[in-house]
Parts: C-alpha cells; structure tokens; sequence
C-alpha cells in the first residue's frame, strides 16, 4: 500500500474540539439549497413557491447542462424561493412535512459489479444526484459527458474542528463500498482512496497519508498521487457523498443525511451532529449559549462563509465553526510583549510556547500590506508550486506563466493555509480562485 508523508503545512490549534460521539438533534424545520454557491452553474428552477416536494424531487438544473439536476433534501413544500441581481436564484427553501421519497431502482453488490456505466450514470443522473461529482481543474460541478482520467477520494479530514471520517467510513462500511464500486465504473482509470487509517476497499487504490493540514485535501492527495497535466480532468467526491451514493444504489432512494460538527472556541457545547444537507443554522446551535458576539461560519475556519441563524449549512458543509466575534486591539500592537497564551504562533516564536488549544476570534490582527517574500506561503504549501511567483502571474495575467507555474493542478482551498500563514494578510485563495476564473474564460 503506498503511503504519502506530508511535512509541509500545519494543524491550527484552534480550541472547541467537538466530541466524536454523533449526538442526534431535533428536525430542522426547514432546509435550503443555495444554487449561487456552485461554481459556473447557471441555474434554471423547476419549482415555484408553494409547490410540493418529495426527497429526491428536482429543484433546479444547470443552464449549460441541463442534464445535471439538484435533488430536494427534504419531503414538504416550496416556502420561499430567493432571486438576486438579475433574477439568479439565491435560496430555494422547503418547509419540511415529512420523509417520504421518491424511490428508484435499487442494486445488488453483485448487480453493481457487473453493470456498465451507462446503467449507473444514467442512474445517478435520473436520482438528481449527479452534483455530489465534482471535477479538478476548476473544483466545480463535473460534466456527464466527460469520461476523467481518475476519481479521487479523501478518507481523511485534517480541515480545523472537523468530522472524524475514519468512524463513520467504519459505521456505513457496505454503502461506502456500494458507491466506490460504482464510481469505479465511471472512468477508464482508478479510484484513488486516500485514508489515514489504512481503509481497504475493493475497486479501488488504497492508500495512507500522514502528516498535517492541508494532508486531507484531496488537491494534495491528487498531486502526491498522480499529478494532473494540462487537458486532464480528475473527478472527486467527499467521503460523506460516496455513502450516499451507495445508499441509492442500495435502497434505491436518496438519504440526505450528513454527519456535521458545531464547534469552535464560541461554542459552548462542541459537539458531532446527525443532520440533514441545507439543515438551518438555527437548528444546528440551538442548545448554545450564545450570549456574546460570535461569528458563524459554514465550514472549517479557513474556507466557510459566514452565515448568520437565518441561513442554511452549505451543501459540499459538513461542520458550523462559532468564533468570538468580539476584538480587543493589544497596547502596541504587534510590539506589545506575548505568550502561547495570549498570542497565536505557527513559528513557536514565543518562549512559552505550548501545544494546548488556541481561542482564536475573528480579529486579523493587522492589515493588508506589501508582501514581505520570507517563505512564509511556501513553508505550508505542501504542492510543487511556487505560489509567490503563481500569484503574480495571476495578477499580471499571464496565462502562459500560470500554465507554467502549475495552475491546473490548484484549487483556492489548497492555498487557504497560506492566507493564514501569511504576515501581509492577503487572501491568497481569492487570488488563486481568480487565476482559475481567468484559465477557464481563456479555455
């Protein structure tokens, strides 16, 4: 079994652990899809307010693909649908009634090994279920129509406070294998499993990975692995997105459960949550005590958005970060004498430096300013990329430059560590993500 060592990067210490046991909370009473979060998708609804819906029903299709189709996550009626600028749907939310499903065919692990991919794409197709397919370059929904190179999978989540993907891989073991034997029928190559723990699967390349974030992403497992060339494509599902692809497979009907963690240093009850996908923000964090300001974030602190109770838990989410949203500016700023206990260090640059957990807020403690070339990008960038001379390829333009310098094989999560490594505070993921826009208008 090949084994990938990651020595690059680095594990914030960010406190409000969540425990590992999966606690079950009360039903959210609505759930929401947002269609303006997926990249390049151009969505045309196929529901009005006031409709009804089951599990599995579809909601919306993307204009440029109109095969691919976003499933409901919830049995109940079409309570609000939320347009923006130029009449591009926001928010599709359903009030939740019920569980009924709709329900397809199911399959046998025996009719799973032997069925081809038209059966089982066509399969996914008809479920709604085909977004859960991303594809590299670009990490946005993947084409149908497109046969890719490989299909990567990560087993293992090094993101800060997140789900523990070795316990439930363990837990849902027949589904997890039920979708990677079909994903495996999906393309010419292989399925690449990357697990901390050594997880064996058949049909697919089984293979460990050791080291700190961002070790989980699945950019740097494909760069370690099997690096990508120009003109390839790659696809990638989460972990969490192959149960429930096996689920369909093996029930016949989409079960739109997600494991979630609802933590961080503003949480006063850390905790691993069975949800559904879009669940409210307001369900998730009921039971906090949450009486000083607090940021919410959906998803890991280094690439969530901030969401507030109205709002919804991100479909690709699996996790609610709460930060102290309350700054206190030091006496003489980055002057002012510190310790590990009142100061964060990725360099251990404080004599009492300790390893004991970090309650970090929202504060960037400094601004935006020219960018001192100390390394310090590269010192967590795990990739065969120098991202100081990338990063300026993309604000020049230079498209040739940024082929040269490996931007097909990026994605804006990868760099999300050097964002916050970074002395000049820049937002070197935001930077990336525009390098990506531009290679794709040029494509």
């Amino acid at each position: 079994m090949n084994h990938i060592v990651i020595k690059k990067g680095h594990n914030i210490r960010i406190g409000g652990v969540p425990s590992k046991d999966v606690v079950s909370i009360a039903g959210s009473e609505s759930v929401a899809i947002s269609p303006k979060t997926f990249i390049g998708v151009k969505p045309k609804r196929m529901v009005s307010e006031g409709d009804s819906v089951l599990i599995g029903s579809p909601l919306f299709f993307d204009k440029t693909k109109p095969e691919v189709k976003w499933a409901s996550p919830a049995n109940g009626t079409i309570k609000t649908i939320q347009f923006g600028a130029r009449r591009v749907i926001e928010k599709i939310e359903i009030k939740v009634e019920g569980t009924e499903a709709v329900s397809g065919p199911s399959f046998t692990s025996e009719q799973l090994v032997s069925a081809d991919r038209a059966t089982l794409l066509t399969r996914i197709l008809e479920a709604n279920l085909f977004p859960l397919i991303r594809q590299r370059p670009f990490n946005k929904v993947a084409n149908p129509k497109d046969t890719p190179r490989d299909i990567f999978i990560s087993a293992v989540n090094t993101a800060p406070l997140s789900v523990d993907l070795s316990l439930l891989i363990e837990t849902e073991k027949n589904a997890f294998q039920a979708g990677v034997i079909a994903l495996s029928k999906l393309t010419n190559g292989d399925v690449f499993l990357t697990s901390e723990k050594g997880h064996q699967f058949q049909n697919s390349i089984n293979q460990t990975i050791s080291g700190p974030h961002p070790s989980g992403n699945v950019g740097i497992q494909i760069h370690h692995s099997k690096p990508m060339k120009p003109g390839e494509l790659i696809w990638t599902v989460n972990a969490q997105h192959v149960i429930t692809l096996g689920k369909l497979f093996l029930t016949g009907s989409y079960i739109p459960d997600v494991i979630a963690t609802v933590a961080g240093p503003g949480a006063s009850k850390p905790k691993t949550v069975a949800c559904k996908v879009g669940a409210s923000i307001k369900s998730l964090i009921v039971d906090q005590n949450l009486k000083d300001d607090v940021r919410l974030i959906s998803g890991d602190v280094l690439t969530g958005k901030t969401v507030d109770e109205s709002q919804f838990l991100g479909f690709y989410d699996s996790s609610v970060t709460i930060l102290p949203d309350s700054v206190n500016r030091p006496f003489l700023g980055m002057l002012a004498l510190g310790s590990s206990d009142s100061k964060y260090s990725l360099t251990n640059t404080f004599l009492s430096f300790s390893e004991k957990e970090f309650k970090f807020n929202t504060a960037q403690n400094g601004e935006e300013r020219a960018i001192v070339p100390i390394n310090a990008w590269e010192k967590v960038l795990p990739m065969d990329i120098y991202p100081n001379g990338l990063f300026r390829a993309i604000l020049a333009e230079d498209i040739e430059e940024m082929e040269e310098l490996g931007i097909w094989e990026c994605d804006d999560e990868d760099f999300a560590l050097c964002s916050f490594a970074c002395p000049s505070k820049i937002d070197v993921g935001s930077v990336i993500r525009k390098g990506l826009d531009l290679m794709e208008l040029e494509g």
